[in-house]
This record gives C-alpha cells, sequence and structure tokens, in this order.
C-alpha cells in the first residue's frame, strides 16, 4: 500500500517566508493560517490542508474556527440552486 503519510499530497515544494519578529507567529501556527486559507479559498481538501500541516482531519477541522474558516466550505450559489432543484 502507499505510504499513507503521502497519500494527498504526493509533491510538495519548500517555502521559506521571512515574517517580522514582532508577528507572534510559530511555525504551526503559520502552517495553519495557510493551510486554512488554501482550504477556504477551494486550493487544497480537508485531507490535504491536515496533512500540510501535520493535522489529522478531525483536528484539523477542530482547529478550523480559531481562524475563521468554516468546515463547511460550501458556496451560497450552489446552496440556493440545491434549494431551488430540492
Amino acid at each position: 500500500m502507499a505510504d499513507e503519510k503521502h497519500a494527498y499530497l504526493c509533491r510538495m515544494r519548500k517555502l521559506i517566508v521571512n515574517i517580522p519578529d514582532t508577528l507572534d507567529l510559530d511555525e504551526k501556527d503559520l502552517l495553519m493560517v495557510l493551510a486554512a486559507g488554501l482550504y477556504e479559498h477551494g486550493k487544497l481538501s480537508i485531507g490535504q490542508a491536515a496533512e500540510l500541516v501535520g493535522l489529522s482531519k478531525r483536528t484539523f477541522m477542530e482547529l478550523l474556527g480559531k481562524y475563521n474558516v468554516s468546515v463547511f466550505n460550501y458556496p451560497a450559489s450552489d446552496l440556493s440552486k440545491d434549494v431551488r432543484n430540492a
């Protein structure tokens, strides 16, 4: 079976980011902000975002609220269509 740890993101690039010393974020917080934003914008699935941060899907989902990101990443326009078609 394929390596479970890399089931979602087969290839990764390394990114070096310079942030101000006054910004009170450690590496894990910064990764969480990035992963939450990419998830919110539909660039990563919940599993991919969780893997990026090194968390389980469940833990990642539980932490999303802290970053003002909804677990239910569903556009309002799609919801309106679903209601009309119900």
